[in-house]
């Protein structure tokens, strides 16, 4: 058994019916969107412990919804089948035995078909519960659709991040889809400058009725002294003379541990670079000097801003500034899947999308942070160790999901996910 946990109960995009179900069809009608490219045998494969299948996060979604929401709020509702509990239960331990995370690519049943079949059952379930429950049930069972809606865009950012690393394993270099084309590369671009903030007393954080996780609430005070961040990501270009210069050889540059990671596992580029060439979810494509560097871990972003004087943004100041940048860039529905160079003479570009931001901040809890009670409190809170913050969403992010206050968290030698670098200074 599990408990209920409470989120906002009535948050504006969660009042009423039809807009809630239509939330709830578009998430799910995206993750299937995504997953049309792929063949049965793309969606099983597993390339390594960290990466699930796209059969995987398929059936992960729909067993969230089932469990969390059908099977707590739909009195007669019929578990599809519950060996698939065991299956695509992923952290929770409140809810029950795990398959090994690691040994995901060895479940070839139940298949590809069968999966859809799962999600179509849930999906009938979820409308007709959504449609029909008495208003007080679903007014109990609205913040974990909601919540399920967000849990399934992060699974949907996974399955382009795991197919990614899956494919570029393979000697054919295949596509997930065809590129934009038409485009040459860029040699140029804006020049970055330093922004300026002189802030002082500053509050970070969610208050509200607003849908957030619970590692972004509750709002708090911070105290931040004067700092600049670079009006743009580190480019392509701007990295190719960081390796130049040697910066993958010279350990004054690196956190020990990192240097430690760098050595073993024989760093001296981005992962998927290959000599002028770098695979991307479109195939190998030339390296575009004026765009975004990306598949950078945490110890690189670090070692390459220690290379050019500078540091990596603390999360309070990244938000500080994001507060005055429009919502607006490179996101998952432009169908690019690629981070792209920044356009004109924004005060700060590229602060959403293409890329996801390092921060030079630990991933710990906010001063009087409180887990979602119930198995939801494994959620966020129980990963709140040996982890770092990054900050503004990636090219493979939905929209609808990223907001300023959004905390994305990985361990420090992970590069498989779209993370970059934008460089601060202290003032």
């Amino acid at each position: 058994m599990f408990r209920p946990f409470r989120l906002a109960a009535r948050a504006p995009e969660i009042a009423g019916r039809e807009a809630l179900l239509a939330r709830y069809e578009d998430v799910r009608r995206q993750t299937e969107v995504l997953a049309a490219p792929l063949s049965p045998e793309d969606q099983q494969i597993q390339s390594m412990p960290d990466a699930s299948p796209a059969k995987w996060h398929r059936a992960h979604t729909a067993w969230f919804f089932e469990t969390l929401v059908l099977a707590r709020h739909a009195p007669g509702y019929g578990v599809f089948d519950a060996a698939f509990a065991r299956l695509f239960n992923s952290y929770y331990e409140a809810l029950g035995p795990r398959h090994p995370r690691a040994e995901r690519g060895l479940l070839t049943r139940p298949t590809a078909a069968d999966v859809a079949r799962y999600r179509a059952h849930v999906d009938n379930a979820m409308t007709a519960f959504i449609l029909d429950a008495p208003e007080e049930t679903l007014a109990a069972a609205a913040p974990m659709i909601t919540l399920g809606c967000h849990h399934e865009q992060q699974h949907q950012e996974l399955l382009l991040m795991d197919i990614k690393h899956a494919f570029s394993r393979n000697p054919l270099f295949p596509a997930y889809v065809a590129g934009p084309g038409g485009a040459a590369p860029l040699a140029g671009g804006p020049p970055s400058r330093m922004v300026g903030f002189a802030v002082g007393d500053q509050e970070i954080g969610v208050s509200g009725d607003a849908f957030a996780f619970d590692n972004e609430r509750p709002r708090h005070a911070v105290k931040l002294a004067p700092y600049a961040l670079a009006s743009r990501l580190v480019t392509n270009g701007e990295w190719r003379a960081f390796m130049d210069d040697g910066g993958y050889a010279k350990p004054e540059l690196w956190l020990a541990d990192g240097w430690a990671c760098a050595q073993k596992e024989g760093w001296t580029a981005p992962l998927y670079w290959h000599g002028d060439q770098r695979f991307t979810l479109h195939g190998l494509a030339p390296i575009e000097d004026a765009a975004p560097v990306c598949h950078v871990s945490f110890y690189e972003a670090d070692a390459y801003a220690r290379w050019a004087g500078k540091r990596l943004p603390l999360e309070a100041e990244w938000e500080t500034a994001a507060r005055h940048v429009a919502m607006a860039g490179n996101f998952m529905e432009a169908g690019v899947f690629d981070p792209r160079p920044a356009k004109g003479a924004a005060k700060l570009a590229q602060m959403f999308g293409d890329v996801w931001e390092w921060c030079g901040s630990p991933y710990i809890a906010y001063p009087g942070f409180k887990p979602f009670a119930g198995a939801a409190g494994e959620y966020n809170g129980k990963f709140m160790v040996n982890q770092l913050v990054l900050r503004g969403g990636a090219c493979v992010t939905p929209v609808s999901h990223i907001r300023a206050s959004y905390r994305n968290f990985f361990y420090p030698h992970m590069r498989w996910l779209f993370s970059g670098v934008r460089l601060a200074e202290d003032r």
